[in-house]
């Protein structure tokens, strides 16, 4: 009993610390630059951050993460400061998710807790943060008072300033891309050189019919056509492919390193290769891992054009309550359709096949 009371505090310190860890490492997967800025995006800008004050407090709020796991294994200030502190951070993680619960339910999503490396749910994240507090509320209570709390205040600045610092080196603030017409090739880090020929339904629809008709059947065929669909509408992406406005089209938004994104694109160009009606298919890629770009064009048996935006530009225009592969089918600029992520709402060809053969009238009943 005695070793059983002897060992139990470190016990919880320890595994309270591998917590707080391993939630700091996950935080940071798979790159740094690129985990920060998704977490930003997804877990601060809806509870209200601005931009600007994001990049700082998620930086910082990582770095006392992995000083408070750190700390928990040394013995200045332990009872006094560092569980207290570890106890009060979990509180308002807590706080937080139960709100987050009510409003929205807590049995899907992605907390954030531990990146993308752990996914857990709001619900799962509140009962392991309760539990955690509850340990370390027992651990209070198993230390001696005053008994093993040395006294050098240093020795908590240095590793928590350390620890701080340290994310600020893997993952440095980015400056912020300059706002303007995207068209401008200079604007972007990456395009595509050699595009994939297309031929979209708009220029098959322009060309010259086979069987002989009369001039008023050409007029009567245009009209019945433009009144099967729907008015030309802007949808954004305009900005990055000119005709993306124009006739049909499929808008994709990738990780070049994405196994299902390229999944989706493999898919895609197979569909293409059966269908020579297929809509002209254009991809937008996360400036994540940009150098696997050839091979991804490669899995996918062939090439699209695209373009490259910077992570956070890029979560904004997918949705910060979206994820990868998306996958946006277009008519006129009007978005008819819709996929995202590996769940509920992933692009099934099939879905998009039987779509695309409705006419505009067909798709509003």
């Amino acid at each position: 009993m005695e070793n059983f009371k002897k060992y139990l505090p470190w016990t919880i310190r320890i595994l309270i610390s591998f917590l707080f860890l391993i939630s700091a490492v996950a935080k940071l997967y798979p790159s740094p630059y690129f985990a920060i800025s998704t977490f930003e995006v997804k877990q601060l800008y809806p509870m209200g951050f601005s931009e600007d004050f994001s990049v700082f407090f998620s930086r910082i709020l990582i770095g006392i993460e992995l000083a408070l796991g750190l700390l928990l294994l040394q013995p200045h200030y332990l009872k006094k400061w560092v569980i207290p502190a570890t106890i009060l951070m979990l509180v308002v993680f807590t706080t937080h998710l139960t709100i987050d619960t009510i409003q929205n339910g807590g049995n899907t999503g992605n907390c954030g807790c531990f990146g993308s490396l752990l996914p857990m749910t709001p619900i799962e994240a509140i009962i392991k943060n309760v539990i955690a507090i509850v340990l370390l509320a027992y651990l209070l209570y198993l230390l001696p008072k005053g008994a093993t709390d040395k006294k050098n205040f240093w020795v908590l600045t240095t590793v928590t300033l350390a620890c701080i610092l340290a994310i600020f080196m893997m993952a440095p603030i980015q400056p912020k891309a300059v706002e303007g017409n995207i068209d401008d090739a200079s604007a972007l880090p990456i395009e595509s050189l050699d595009t994939f020929p297309t031929q979209s339904a708009d220029s098959l629809a322009t060309a010259p019919a086979a069987e002989t008709k009369t001039a008023e059947t050409p007029v009567v065929e245009a009209e019945a056509k433009a009144a099967d669909e729907p008015a030309p509408q802007k949808s954004g992406y305009a900005q990055y492919f000119s005709k993306a406005d124009q006739g049909k089209k499929i808008i994709c938004l990738f990780v070049p390193g994405c196994d299902h994104c390229r999944d989706v694109a493999k898919e895609l160009a197979e569909m293409r290769a059966k269908n020579k009606n297929f809509p002209e298919v254009s991809v937008l890629f996360m400036n994540e891992e940009p150098e696997k770009i050839p091979d991804f064009f490669k899995f996918a048996g062939t090439e699209y054009p695209y373009k490259v935006l910077e992570v956070i530009p890029f979560w904004k225009l997918l949705g910060t309550s979206k994820d990868t592969p998306g996958v946006i089918y277009l008519w006129n600029g009007n978005k008819i359709k819709e996929w995202d992520g590996i769940n509920e709402k992933k692009f099934v060809g099939s879905e998009l096949q039987s779509v695309l053969k409705k006419s505009y009238s067909e798709l509003k009943k």
